[in-house]
């Protein structure tokens, strides 16, 4: 049974419902390749170790966490999004692939796991959708369910803009705004990471953050 709209958790960050199932397809259309390209950066970053247990955050159609399993093997891999038919669509994948992942309708500012859960924890161009005080929350939330010692791997676009013109040019490889990594480094340590770090990349309209 396909879940809905109506079942989707109450949140104030963006959710994307519709185009779920065209989501990956125009992705690629209107990405020229750049998105694959940073997303297999980031798990080069992320460096997801056999047996380690891994959670994806705004996890999408999947598309990360699949290949975050392919390298992780034995381990543990789970993926979480508000929205409904994002998920429907990432188990669907997962289950073709014969990828065995925990995929889950779930919010950031409300992670649904225990303390001290997981070795790694992911993020690609999710918290873009997030207001300030939502990325707050969900900060605490990545630090309440990483191990001592786990770390959190985000890639975002390289500058923060509030307008639809900004994150147009933004997708299209051209961000402009302000520093997403200036803004976010403040935001993690006060979440209780000690360890935040711009990662600097040959793609430069976008942020790789890592913190611990």
């Amino acid at each position: 049974m396909h879940e809905k709209t109506t079942d989707a958790p109450k949140t104030t960050g963006r959710v994307l419902h519709s185009h779920a199932r065209w989501y990956d397809l125009l992705e690629r259309v209107i990405s020229h390749g750049w998105v694959k390209a940073t997303r297999e950066k980031l798990i080069e970053l992320a460096a997801p170790a056999p047996g380690e247990k891994v959670l994806d955050v705004g996890c999408g159609t999947g598309t990360l966490a699949i290949a975050i399993k392919r390298q992780a093997g034995a381990g543990e891999v789970h993926g979480i999004d508000a929205s409904p038919e994002m998920i429907q669509v990432a188990k669907e994948k997962s289950a073709k692939d014969g990828s065995d992942i925990d995929f889950r309708v779930a919010l950031i500012e409300a992670i649904p796991f225990p303390d001290a859960s997981f070795d790694l924890v992911t993020s690609s161009l999710t918290l873009h959708h997030l207001p300030d005080d939502l990325k707050e929350k969900g900060f605490l939330e990545i630090r309440r369910v990483l191990k001592p010692g786990g770390r959190f791997m985000a890639m975002d676009f390289a500058a923060l803009s509030h307008s639809p013109l900004g994150h147009l040019l933004s997708i299209l490889g051209h961000s402009r705004g302000e520093s997403m990594v200036g803004r976010l480094t403040p935001m993690l340590k006060d979440a209780g990471f000690s360890d935040v770090e711009g990662i600097p990349t040959r793609h430069k309209n976008f942020a790789f953050i890592r913190a611990r």
